[in-house]
């Protein structure tokens, strides 16, 4: 609802962890209840290759990482990378940065970041066992 009284439609991305397209849109819906009045639809559901997310309640955006796992191959000598994304909930870019180096101590794979970007997403939603 506007200012003016008038009502604007709206697009928000969200991610929802699960595992098939319809559990994602009941639990999207579930979750969006309290939420919403008025009409309600959702215009998309897709897969995405996120494959941690490293959390921050005091923060309120996203950001997407690429992270390069460097792996020798003992055979040739060669190095070999291996793209991998992974969400990180911070402040700003230097905080996603933090987070991210935070949530990967203890690692022993040696790894670098070819890149971070502010997502769109409005929240994120994990799985949690009842």
């Amino acid at each position: 609802m506007q200012e003016n009284g008038m009502v604007k439609k709206v697009n928000e991305p969200y991610l929802v962890d699960a595992l098939t397209f319809t559990e994602a849109e009941t639990r999207i819906n579930e979750e969006m209840k309290p939420y919403i009045s008025g009409e309600f639809s959702i215009s998309a559901v897709k897969k995405t290759k996120i494959s941690e997310i490293f959390f921050d309640d005091s923060a309120d955006r996203y950001y997407m990482v690429k992270v390069n796992f460097i792996t020798l191959d003992e055979k040739t000598g060669t190095e070999k990378k291996t793209t991998t994304q992974i969400l990180c909930q911070a402040s700003d870019f230097d905080g996603a940065l933090a987070r991210l180096r935070k949530g990967m101590e203890g690692t022993m794979a040696d790894y670098e970041v070819a890149s971070i970007a502010e997502t769109m997403l409005m929240d994120v939603f994990p799985f949690e066992k009842a």
